[in-house]
């Protein structure tokens, strides 16, 4: 399989419009991980855009888990937009700093309750496809690729992420790297190769962002 099977032939099946938004999406997904990087309250915004764009596309794209994690990152940027302006001197930049052990419990509970979740909801997949009818539909995992699989995983990795990064601490950086690489490979079989790229461009992001605020925490010291 070359590079035009990869990240163009896919394309050819879709409107305008959809290649619009799914850009448009990454596009603003880069600008909120940039601003992350800055510590700049930026990062909200530009993030609840992508993320609601992102909603729409996943889950006509059948990728239920990553579909809900950017409704959870809707709400969550709304509540880090929040914790962020609260905790802010000039109302744009914040101080960050390493996560407690309590911190870390409660982001392992996190973990386990969102894989739990996400895979209920994979099970019942067959009837929300078919409009919500159990009419000929018969429920189970059966249904479910790896890269389902893959999903399920990635969307507990993300809420975690998603989590430590609104409380500031340094350890989010992990998540979103751990998160995006696995995503690359995931979001190609599913015929997205724009936004794979945008997690290429993440994982990179992410490793400059968990350098700069472990940099800037022991400068504060």
């Amino acid at each position: 399989m070359n590079v035009y099977d990869l990240f163009v032939k896919p394309y050819e099946t879709y409107t305008a419009l959809q290649i619009l938004l799914e850009a448009t999406g990454a596009l603003f997904g880069v600008l909120s991980v940039y601003f992350s990087i800055k510590k700049n309250i930026w990062v909200y915004p530009t993030g609840i855009i992508s993320t609601l764009i992102y909603v729409y596309i996943l889950f006509n794209f059948g990728l239920l888990g990553d579909c809900m994690i950017n409704v959870y990152y809707t709400a969550m940027s709304i509540y880090g937009w929040v914790l962020w302006a609260k905790n802010s001197e000039d109302n744009i930049h914040v101080e960050v700093s390493w996560a407690t052990k309590r911190e870390w419990v409660f982001g392992i509970f996190l973990f386990i309750l969102s894989l739990a979740l996400v895979t209920i909801i994979y099970y019942y997949k067959p009837y929300i496809d078919n409009a919500f009818s159990m009419e000929g539909t018969s429920l189970g995992l059966y249904h479910l690729d790896w890269a389902n699989w893959l999903d399920v995983l990635t969307t507990s990795i993300f809420l975690v992420g998603m989590w430590f990064m609104a409380k500031q601490r340094i350890e989010n950086w992990i998540f979103w790297i751990i998160g995006d690489f696995i995503c690359m490979p995931m979001m190609i079989f599913k015929g997205l190769g724009i936004t794979s790229v945008q997690y290429l461009v993440f994982t990179i992001m992410a490793i400059i962002g968990y350098l700069k605020w472990k940099k800037s925490f022991k400068e504060k010291k």
